[in-house]
């Protein structure tokens, strides 16, 4: 063991320590001398069984956000977790996952300790292959016969199936963390060992030697020697606990070793308010001390000693003792592809246990509002749906102070932390809020006649009538950045469609944020549908808000195509609509107007470039190189403080040229551009479609057949003739807002407002009809009638 320290580049053992590593052993066999004992802190005199000792470093985690800065880590692998589904051998895979995860825990500068089962099961293998050995043997010589009868196997012993499997199971863990350049300690304990002084101080002190030498200890109870548990012997409360099974062994050793965060990994995704897989059944989140009685506790796992029960007390015992806890799932290959660093990242993994409430309520729960608030909203008349957004398009002119003041902290808190272009979103302005309010009244105008509106109707046979209804999507989930203009227009717009809805703010907008979401949920007071509209407050990651596909029916991102890229990866199971990029083009023609062309560049790139409709790659015509109007271009764009970026044919024309443009497919958000020389439409159609983003895209000429050519052929979500591309935005199509622009070729495309958040339901009306009447045989036939429908009201 001591050459293995050397080539893994560690300090040398302690020379006192030498002789118990080498046993590699049990605990009881611990050989402390004197001087190591002289290094090792002292004690509380109150017995380690009736009280956790206070950690130096004051109480556990209050939020997932903090586990980042666990420095010392226990990681409890459940029975479920490392032995396979036959309960006879290891679940290796899952087990070199585990091991890559601690390796790179432990390789970041964090201290690393494994409580781990397995020893019965990799015995159990083991025996059963030597007693089947043994029979095959005696019964081919018995019989004098090749074919074997069934052999029946005794029922084995579990601590002689840990005698058996315990040194086998420690060489795998070696060979595993040796692929990683660390060296690993084994360490077996009993009850004995933390109920005596004098042993527990050797076990503490062993294991921080081994974590001073960055050496990860796995530990276990010595299940040959164990006596069988005394039956409600064992967690007596949250005060009293002993070694029983590796959950309270695990809580033990957390809180002896003051450790920062206790893993525990079942074969459950953490704790559910009753049995999983029971009806209704919901994963709990966070759980707090005192939660217990609104948890039904189902049987335990199929092996191991502990179930959830257990699991809970201890960690809520470890918890008390200042150690943060999370139970996780280490079985699904889905859900524990990363569990144990997506624990530490702060991911919303599993069951968190913390010690403080949040003020308000979870996401969870605000799902939950927003889902039965929406379906409240859905039910209402179209004209109270219009009258709540009313009142906030008045509430907006009415409360401006309050909104300006509120965003101006915004402001100051920004000021030299985001960048002017972020900066020009965040700001609010008299002028901004009276667009929103004009914005708010037309989609008032138009929800008059959204939810409910017949689509078709169709009379299937006699008596059976057939209809085809737009109804809401259900609970949108909006993630926008720094503009809090977009709160009120989407809340209006969801409002209008009968959605329940869930905002996230980017944290700069905090101010602006919380009193325009006050403003809407008083709007929707007024008809009793406050909670439709919910803001997230909570410190939860975006990523983890993807994950809640059981709450969310569509994810709606507003803001960078980082974001919106980001989003798209972290989506598990629920839609995203939206845009990743917008590299938006615009060809000018051979044909193209002199006066209109610098008007429609200087509109499209200059006035918001930050925008996504902003203009990114300008296409020449190459007969206007070298021709006034291309000058025209050139002199606006350099007194306009434009970086021009050429692109590969357009630097092959000149001498002296702007640098050369590294990727075609850039979207700049700021006052650079690229231009390309063309050879015609067609070649700036196939750019376009090779290069570009599908969002929005512009040709400028005079010819007419030229114009039409190019609209019908490219294929993005808007396409536009001689007009600014900036023109691609919901408010301007007279939609009232947008929640956003989708190059998606699914149900929405372009700006998405009132319509884009409808789906349908088919409605059937019929008098005692049955499918069986309809068969070869049968007395009815389908007509499948087309039948008026009612007419849209346009008003």
């Amino acid at each position: 063991m001591l050459s293995q320290v050397y080539r893994c580049g560690f300090q040398p053992f302690n020379q006192h320590l030498l002789p118990w590593v080498q046993c590699t052993a049990v605990s009881g066999s611990h050989r402390i001398q004197p001087s190591v004992i002289r290094h090792v802190r002292s004690w509380s005199n109150i017995p380690f069984i009736t009280v956790p000792l206070s950690r130096a470093h004051g109480k556990s985690f209050a939020h997932r956000s903090e586990l980042k800065h666990a420095k010392r880590i226990v990681v409890k692998l459940g029975s479920a977790v490392v032995t396979r589904g036959d309960e006879c051998g290891l679940a290796l895979g899952r087990l070199a996952s585990i091991v890559e995860q601690v390796s790179v825990l432990q390789n970041q500068g964090r201290e690393m300790m494994l409580v781990t089962s397995g020893a019965v099961a990799f015995g159990k293998q083991r025996l059963r292959h030597e007693i089947l050995l043994s029979q095959s043997v005696r019964q081919a010589l018995h019989s004098g016969q090749n074919q074997l009868k069934e052999m029946a196997i005794p029922v084995l012993e579990a601590r002689a199936c840990a005698a058996a499997g315990q040194s086998g199971l420690m060489a795998l863990y070696e060979a595993m963390f040796t692929q990683y350049s660390i060296c690993a300690a084994q360490i077996l304990v009993t009850n004995l060992d933390f109920h005596d002084e004098q042993k527990r101080r050797n076990l503490n002190g062993t294991l921080h030697e081994l974590l001073r030498m960055n050496i990860v200890p796995i530990v276990n109870t010595n299940d040959a020697v164990v006596p069988p548990a005394e039956p409600n012997s064992d967690l007596q409360g949250v005060n009293v606990i002993s070694v029983k099974d590796n959950d309270s062994l695990a809580a033990r050793l957390a809180v002896e070793m003051k450790t920062d965060l206790l893993i525990i990994l079942s074969d459950v995704e953490g704790l559910f308010d009753s049995p999983p897989g029971s009806d209704d059944a919901k994963l709990i989140d966070i759980f707090y001390p005192g939660d217990q009685q609104s948890v039904t506790f189902g049987t335990k796992s199929r092996v191991g000693m502990g179930g959830m029960e257990a699991k809970v007390k201890a960690a809520l015992w470890a918890l008390q003792g200042g150690t943060s806890v999370v139970i996780a799932n280490g079985t699904h290959p889905k859900v524990s592809g990363h569990v144990i660093t997506d624990i530490v990242e702060g991911k919303k993994v599993g069951t968190f246990f913390s010690e403080v409430k949040p003020a308000g309520p979870t996401v969870e729960q605000q799902g939950e509002m927003a889902r039965s608030g929406g379906r409240m909203l859905a039910t209402l008349e179209p004209e109270q749906r219009a009258e709540i957004i009313h009142h906030l398009a008045d509430l907006l002119t009415d409360q401006r102070d309050e909104i300006l003041l509120a965003n101006k902290k915004d402001l100051e808190e920004a000021e030299g932390r985001l960048a002017a272009p972020l900066l020009k979103r965040l700001s609010l302005s008299t002028s901004k809020l009276n667009s929103l309010a004009i914005g708010l009244r037309q989609i008032a105008a138009s929800s008059q006649d959204s939810v409910g509106r017949v689509l078709r109707r169709t009379r299937i046979a006699k008596n059976l009538e057939l209809e085809q209804v737009t109804v809401p999507i259900g609970v949108l989930l909006v993630i926008f950045e720094s503009r809090p203009d977009c709160l009120p227009q989407v809340a209006a717009l969801a409002i209008a469609s009968g959605n329940g809805l869930l905002l996230k703010g980017g944290k700069e907008a905090v101010h602006s944020n919380r009193i325009l979401h006050l403003l809407t949920q008083e709007a929707l007071s007024i008809h009793g549908v406050k909670e439709a509209v919910q803001l997230v407050n909570t410190r939860e990651e975006v990523e983890d808000l993807c994950r809640l596909d059981k709450m969310i029916d569509l994810i709606i991102p507003r803001g960078s195509s980082q974001l919106v890229r980001d989003i798209q990866k972290a989506a598990k199971g629920i839609p995203v609509m939206g845009h990743s990029e917008g590299i938006c083009h615009m060809y000018v023609d051979s044909e193209a107007s002199v006066d209109k062309v610098t008007r429609l560049v200087r509109d499209s790139k200059c006035e918001y470039p930050a925008a996504c409709n902003a203009l990114e790659t300008l296409l020449i015509h190459r007969d206007l190189l070298r021709t006034p109007l291309f000058d025209q271009i050139i002199d606006m764009l350099r007194v306009e403080q434009v970086k021009i970026h050429a692109g590969p044919k357009f630097a092959s024309y000149l001498t002296f040229s702007p640098s050369e443009v590294k990727s075609l497919r850039t979207e700049y958000g700021d006052l650079e551009l690229c231009i390309e020389v063309v050879d015609n439409v067609q070649d700036a159609i196939d750019h376009i479609h090779k290069y570009g983003s599908s969002h929005t895209d512009v040709i400028v000429t005079e010819n007419e057949n030229t114009a039409e050519f190019f609209l019908q052929h490219v294929d993005s979500a808007c396409v536009f003739w001689n007009a600014s591309t900036r023109f691609s935005d919901g408010y301007r199509f007279g939609l009232g807002a947008e929640v956003g622009i989708s190059t998606s070729r699914i149900h929405a495309r372009g700006p998405v407002g009132l319509e884009g958040l409808l789906t349908t339901k088919w409605l059937l009306r019929g008098k005692d009809h049955v499918v069986s009447d309809f068969s070869e045989h049968g007395s009815l036939k389908y007509l499948h009638e087309n039948l008026p429908v009612p007419q849209r009201n346009t008003n």
